[in-house]
């Protein structure tokens, strides 16, 4: 791997600067950085417009990567996008209801594609985004003007032929098994979304289509289903706990450009490894802590009551395994990084072995609260402007304080985006920071 950009040595983290420092770590051992920036509050209510704040993507800006952009899914609240300090540009509303009975849109994933070649003989950077509601891809230009002025840089491309993703009829979707998480990927046979299907374990390959009028849309190409069942060491064969009629399903997702590998968080169980064209044999890297624990799903409570650990869990993840991201150094080198939401960690993976190296957390720090519960994250390495001159994390935070009362006195559900520097995440672990080793832009 590419030299540390700190030269920091021994147990205390002694820098150049002379300044000698503690790395902060909670009672039980796990480094703890601090976020620089946090989004405003959404409240998923209606006060709020139903806006419970999902998974983030980092848009890099071709000439001025101080004007970057974050955008981020807030399910039924839709699409926002946020500047660097953190302050919102835009909201795109997901789409209403197509019936007066049906389900209306609902933002789950968003990834990013840079280039797409248009109808029109244009290119357009992409957010790709999964609707769960509506069982669809959409598609979302991001505008570099735009974006360098401050203004608001979404333009919606989606065809408006575009087909649902799993299921044949409108009936279908609304039962709820659609289109939930979100990878793109592309090769030299075109560009790509990943999309798992919710309640299954189903992933999807989608190829993305240049629609007549400037538009995007997308042809199913295969799908995949991963394991629901698993065999134990003693011989027993293990379900993870769910309610009736669910499997384990996929959320996080992310591809490997240079290695064409997805790699995909079954929530209760952990993470597999497999080509991005989903051919070939998926490989369990690690899993949840929880793996083989025999719970029971209490159809009074709607809850799984743990049953005694048989011991065939992994160590570093705790269910659900949620979000992933990829840290990009040059030759190879970097890290995969693993939202574990059941203790509001973060593992990270040297991304070449899947070797783990080790986890942090996002705690409070500067009057900024902490990231817990998070879904999704996303990790860039080139500098984006003076703030985040070493690169940038973003992490849902799925608990968001201050608690804000309702109208009625009860607390409303809170979340929001932290952004984080990444060589304060590389300090703590002591890993690299490679800001010209691969270009997202590729």
């Amino acid at each position: 791997m590419r030299p540390r950009a700190r030269l920091c040595v021994a147990a205390l983290t002694f820098c150049l600067a002379g300044l000698v420092t503690v790395p902060a770590v909670r009672a039980d051992g796990v480094p703890t950085v601090e976020p620089e920036v946090e989004t405003p509050a959404l409240f998923d209510d209606d006060a709020g417009g139903n806006a419970n704040g999902d998974d983030p993507a980092i848009w890099v800006h071709p000439t001025r990567s101080g004007k970057s952009v974050v955008v981020a899914t807030a399910k039924e609240g839709g699409l926002y996008a946020y500047g660097l300090n953190g302050g919102q540009l835009q909201h795109v509303p997901a789409p209403p209801a197509p019936g007066e009975e049906d389900e209306p849109g609902r933002f789950n994933n968003v990834d990013l594609v840079y280039g797409f070649r248009l109808s029109t003989g244009a290119t357009a950077d992409l957010a790709v985004v999964s609707d769960r509601g509506r069982d669809q891809i959409r598609f979302y230009a991001v505008d570099r003007t735009k974006a360098a002025q401050g203004r608001a840089p979404l333009t919606d491309l989606t065809d408006p032929a575009a087909p649902f993703v799993f299921n044949a009829t409108q009936e279908e979707v609304n039962e709820a098994q659609t289109a939930y998480g979100l990878a793109t990927w592309q090769d030299a046979t075109g560009v790509y979304a990943l999309v798992s299907r919710r309640h299954t374990t189903r992933v999807a390959l989608v190829k993305l289509t240049a629609a007549p009028g400037g538009k995007v849309g997308y042809r199913l190409v295969r799908t995949l289903d991963l394991p629901g069942s698993f065999r134990l060491p003693d011989g027993t064969t293990w379900t993870p706990c769910a309610e009736p009629g669910e499997l384990p399903q996929v959320e996080g997702m992310v591809v490997d450009a240079d290695r064409d590998v997805l790699y995909a968080a079954q929530e209760d169980v952990g993470i597999w490894r497999m080509r991005a064209d989903l051919t070939g044999t998926p490989v369990l890297v690690d899993r949840v802590r929880e793996y083989g624990r025999p719970d029971v799903y209490d159809p009074e409570t709607e809850e799984c009551t743990p049953g005694a650990d048989p011991g065939y869990g992994g160590e570093h993840l705790s269910a659900d395994a949620e979000g992933l991201t990829i840290y990009y150094g040059g030759d190879g080198d970097g890290y995969l990084i693993a939202s574990s939401q059941g203790d509001d960690t973060f593992a990270v993976y040297d991304r070449e072995k899947n070797d783990y190296i080790g986890r942090f957390r996002i705690g409070a720090g500067d009057g900024i609260d902490g990231a817990e519960h998070s879904d999704g994250a996303m990790v860039v390495n080139v500098p984006l402007g003076d703030r985040f001159d070493e690169g940038l994390f973003v992490t849902h935070d799925g608990a968001n304080t201050p608690e804000v009362p309702g109208e009625d006195g009860e607390t409303r559900e809170n979340t929001d985006f932290k952004f984080v520097e990444w060589d304060d995440i590389a300090e703590e672990l002591d890993i690299d920071v490679d800001t010209d080793g691969w270009n997202p832009r590729g």
